[in-house]
């Protein structure tokens, strides 16, 4: 099966956890090529600067310098998606703009993929890249769907006081987060640690990606209803979100 990777070039968490599902896919899956977008945290197009005027804006000093120096660390060891998916002989597609383009709607035709995933993809897709390849096109949420729909699920799973979050394979539709689910799985939330929760629903998600692939393949791909009626939907935080976050005894690292 060829399948295709739609992903973002984040230094700091991203890089070992696709290292991990590269190395664990089945043996019948090809992974034929990626399309990198520019790493965007906030869901939107923003320049470098304005990324880190906005985390230092949200989080505060603390944060800010913690994830600077991890991001400087990254720097000095050459760690990256980008490099990543180089170091596992992938195709990296070059794209211009939209990804909903002609052009590059063409570009990733011609890698003739049976299946697209989206890990942590920043853009919105339309219909025509979603029906692009013949067995759709599957995307990994942090978040026990339909709840915590839209940006940062882990971040509101701990503020909202939940015992419990989780990940979701979904197939994607032109919603939010709204697509039917194929794989979804618990994460206890042992640890009132915003880092922690992260890097443990990005592991237990390569392993529900790794698992949705397995399904696919063996032609047992029943999927789960993604009630719109119990869904919960959140932008990104802004600092008063934060600061109620740590009152709440939570801790962002």
């Amino acid at each position: 099966m060829r399948v295709l990777i739609l992903t973002q070039n984040e230094r700091i968490v991203l890089p070992k956890y696709i290292g991990y599902f590269l190395k664990n896919i089945p043996q019948e899956v090809e992974i034929v090529g990626a399309v990198i977008f520019p790493a965007s945290p906030f869901g939107k197009k923003e320049s470098e600067l304005e990324k880190i005027l906005k985390v230092f804006k949200v989080f505060g000093l603390g944060f800010f310098l913690n994830y600077g120096w991890k991001f400087f660390i990254s720097i000095l060891t050459n760690r990256s998606v980008v490099n990543e998916i180089k170091k596992n002989n992938i195709n990296i597609i070059e794209t211009e703009g939209s990804i909903n383009s002609q052009t590059n709607l063409s570009k990733l035709k011609a890698f003739k993929p049976d299946l697209l995933i989206s890990l942590t993809a920043n853009q919105i897709f339309k219909r025509k890249l979603i029906d692009l390849a013949p067995k759709g096109c599957l995307n990994l949420h942090s978040a026990l769907l339909p709840l915590n729909r839209g940006l940062f699920p882990t971040f509101w799973a701990l503020k909202n006081g939940e015992q419990k979050t989780g990940v979701s394979v979904f197939y994607v539709d032109e919603g939010i987060d709204s697509g039917p689910i194929l794989v979804q799985k618990e994460v206890l939330i042992k640890k009132r640690n915003l880092n922690w929760l992260i890097k443990e629903c990005k592991k237990v998600g390569m392993d529900a990606v790794i698992e949705a692939l397995h399904k696919i393949l063996s032609n047992e791909a029943e999927t789960m209803e993604n009630d719109h009626e119990k869904s919960t939907y959140n932008s990104f935080p802004d600092s008063n979100d934060v600061k109620e976050f740590l009152n709440n005894g939570n801790k962002l690292y």
